[in-house]
């Protein structure tokens, strides 16, 4: 682990992320972190998940329902993708992700929309995948 990934709130940030997003994800991340990504992936995991995430008054599963609407308006597909493996994690269910999305279709345009839709598809499709292989 590099010496900057090291303190109370990287830690703490740390473990949200893992428990969201998933160890392997995270592990691949910190892994490809060099001196040129270490610091963004430093204040990510301090600030974003260390502060914000570990806030008391919104759940995770509120947190994740936003991050799928903000990715999706913002279309940033991988990020949604990413955000909807969490939303999983956190509760949200394959249906209200899909309501997620034929919202974002009124409010953020069609276009977003079907994007965001084709890569819940996608998402989805791996999820099953992985989970085919494991047996």
């Amino acid at each position: 682990m590099r010496p900057e990934f090291e303190g109370e709130q990287f830690e703490k940030g740390l473990a949200i992320r893992r428990e969201v997003l998933g160890e392997a994800y995270v592990a691949r991340s910190l892994a490809a972190a060099d001196e040129v990504s270490a610091p963004l992936q430093k204040l990510i995991t301090e600030w974003c998940w260390g502060e914000i995430w570990s806030r008391p008054n919104l759940e995770r599963r509120m947190r994740s329902v936003l991050n799928l609407g903000m990715t999706m308006a913002l279309n940033r597909q991988a990020e949604f993708k990413l955000h909807l493996r969490g939303a999983l994690n956190n509760g949200v269910t394959k249906e209200e992700i899909i309501e997620i999305i034929l919202q974002g279709a009124i409010y953020c345009g069609a276009p977003a929309s079907l994007d965001a839709m084709k890569s819940a598809q996608a998402a989805f499709k791996e999820i099953e995948d992985e989970r085919a292989a494991k047996g």
